[in-house]
């Protein structure tokens, strides 16, 4: 007995050996669990309810406080004037340019023409330059009394463009006037006459082509 009471006595002394521990397997995370609709909604309206009290506290402690300010006077916007018109101003108005005189209506030209007369250009020009530019009755007066060959050739060239002018345009042969007369040379006409020691001489026969212009008096 005595020995089982010392054995017992030396067990109690030692410490007893503690065993390790088992590892606890990591615990799971658990899910999100979602919030209930109705809780939700009750959150957002108090939370709604508390902000609006605020804003409407501080609008008044705001009021309370500091006098409402007035506001402000705008000022009329200046009109804005359009680009052309700006342009407008700057740029001097443009005069207006002075309205054409009407033209006259152009005058008819009556024709006629002399080929191959029988008379030297020379000498037909210094009639044709005499005529030029006179009304039409002073230019006969001038050629019926003239010395010059070349004149009556040239009279009766005048006379046909003016029986033109009555039967193509009804015009008045008294009040015509020689726009231009112009003499143009023609063919020569070589010719040979015998002269002493049985030579020969050329002669020259030399003609004209004569044009005359009439038109209307103003």
């Amino acid at each position: 007995m005595a020995d089982e009471k010392n054995t017992e006595k030396d067990q109690a002394k030692k410490p007893a050996r503690r065993k390790p521990a088992a590892k606890k397997p990591a615990a799971k995370p658990k899910a999100a669990t979602k919030p209930k609709k109705e809780t939700a909604t009750r959150g957002e309206g108090a939370a709604e309810a508390t902000s609006k009290t605020a804003d409407s506290k501080a609008a008044e402690a705001s009021t309370s406080k500091a006098p409402a300010k007035k506001p402000a006077a705008r000022k009329p916007a200046a009109k804005k004037t359009p680009a052309k018109a700006e342009t407008k101003a700057k740029a001097p108005a443009a005069k207006k340019a002075p309205a054409k005189p009407k033209e006259a209506p152009e005058r008819p030209i009556v024709n006629a023409r002399a080929r191959y007369v029988r008379v030297a250009p020379r000498k037909a020009r210094l009639v044709a330059d005499q005529v030029r530019g006179l009304p039409i009755e002073d230019a006969r007066a001038l050629l019926r009394f003239s010395t010059r060959s070349a004149a009556q050739d040239i009279r009766k060239l005048i006379e046909s463009a003016a029986a033109n002018a009555e039967a193509n345009h009804d015009l008045v042969a008294d009040d015509l006037l020689i726009k231009d007369i112009h003499v143009d040379e023609g063919p020569t006409l070589r010719r040979y006459r015998p002269r002493a020691l049985g030579r020969a001489t050329r002669i020259n026969k030399r003609t004209s082509h004569i044009a005359v212009a009439l038109t209307p008096e103003d």
